[in-house]
């Protein structure tokens, strides 16, 4: 006999387990009705005893809450009671301090407000020497003092010594003009006549500038007179010295030495050159006529050369265009080579395929579905 272990017995117990709650599983899921409906009660029992739970949790929940907020409403009032109290205090502090220690007559600016001030002032004027008595208060005008009459004698008095002063200074002015117009007069009199004296000797002088200018202009025209005639007679010698140079010298004799220049025999001086002899141009011709004979041949040289590179590339096409023919042919052997075998390629597949269709025309037996839907997984 053997002893049951610990693990056997738990491993047992876990296989029941899932026997079990395999044949519950393959109960709801084969019970179409069931499964189709519903109606698990046992899920709903542990909804409504959740719910209930839930509901005692929440009900708690708010009590602690509502006893919470009547501890803080109580906390609350209580502040408020000493808040009020202390604000009280404060207050009938201030006013005891201001009734003691604050009072009107005390304040800096109480002569604004203060009922009595119109009696304790002075009045608005006391005399004419009161320093009250400012522009802006118009407490006294002119003419209003007290020592009118003193001072009116006294701006007589100053009016008649004023009058005296400006009669002296403008008979003194009236003076001082004539004098001036007198000196002005003298000295417009001796400015004239020393104008006078100016006028003549400048006359003078420019009589004997004229006379001075014209002699010398005579000077001048004596001078270029002669001056142009030894121009005219010096031009004529060199003139005919010129002429004389030009039918002596080589240049009208047509000397042929005369054009040689000395940087080389293959050089003239171009202001003496008459241009070319005849033996020269002969020469020249002959070089021009062996120059046009050696362009033709080289053209002609050229021309064969064209005509040669052309025969050329006309074989090379002949031959390409044959090889081109050539290569396209063997493209259409080996076109229809492939074609013939992917023909017999489709006959054999399709041979193949009819006798597979023929192998698998058999129909399913029960049996064959009887082994699906036999578990829950």
């Amino acid at each position: 006999m053997e002893v049951a272990m610990s693990k056997d017995l738990q491993q047992e117990a876990n296989l029941a387990k899932k026997r079990y709650m395999d044949l519950c599983r393959q109960g709801r899921i084969f019970d179409a009705r069931n499964r189709i409906i519903g109606g698990d009660t046992q899920a709903w029992d542990f909804q409504v005893r959740d719910q209930k739970i839930k509901e005692i949790t929440d009900k708690a929940r708010h009590e602690a809450f509502a006893a919470e907020m009547k501890h803080n409403d109580k906390v609350m009032c209580i502040a408020h009671d000493r808040e009020q109290r202390h604000r009280k205090q404060l207050c009938r502090a201030i006013n005891d301090f201001q009734q003691n220690f604050q009072k009107p007559e005390t304040r800096r600016e109480f002569d604004l407000s203060d009922p009595l001030a119109l009696q304790k002032e002075l009045p608005a004027r006391v005399s004419d020497n009161d320093m009250r008595n400012t522009i802006s208060g118009m407490q006294k005008f002119m003419g209003e003092d007290l020592n009118f009459q003193e001072r009116r004698r006294f701006q007589k008095e100053q009016s008649r010594e004023w009058f005296l002063q400006q009669h002296g200074e403008r008979e003194k002015a009236r003076a001082d003009h004539i004098l001036a117009e007198r000196l002005h007069t003298q000295a417009r009199l001796k400015f004239d006549e020393t104008a006078r004296e100016l006028l003549k000797l400048e006359g003078s002088t420019r009589k004997e500038i004229c006379a001075a200018v014209k002699a010398f202009n005579k000077n001048q025209v004596v001078e270029l007179t002669e001056r142009k005639r030894q121009e005219k007679q010096q031009e004529q010698e060199d003139n005919m010295t010129e002429i004389t140079n030009l039918l002596h010298g080589g240049l009208l004799s047509e000397n042929p030495r005369q054009v040689a220049s000395s940087f080389g025999p293959h050089r003239v001086v171009l202001d003496h050159w008459k241009g070319m002899n005849r033996e020269q141009l002969e020469e020249i011709w002959f070089t021009q006529k062996q120059q046009i004979q050696e362009k033709l041949r080289l053209q002609e040289e050229e021309r064969q050369h064209s005509m040669d590179w052309d025969l050329r590339r006309i074989r090379k096409a002949h031959a390409s265009l044959l090889h081109e023919r050539q290569q396209q042919r063997l493209l259409r052997e080996q076109r229809r080579a492939l074609d013939c075998s992917n023909l017999n390629l489709a006959r054999q597949q399709y041979l193949q395929k009819k006798q597979m269709n023929t192998a698998s025309s058999s129909q399913p037996t029960e049996d064959y579905f009887s082994q699906f839907n036999t578990r829950s997984r």
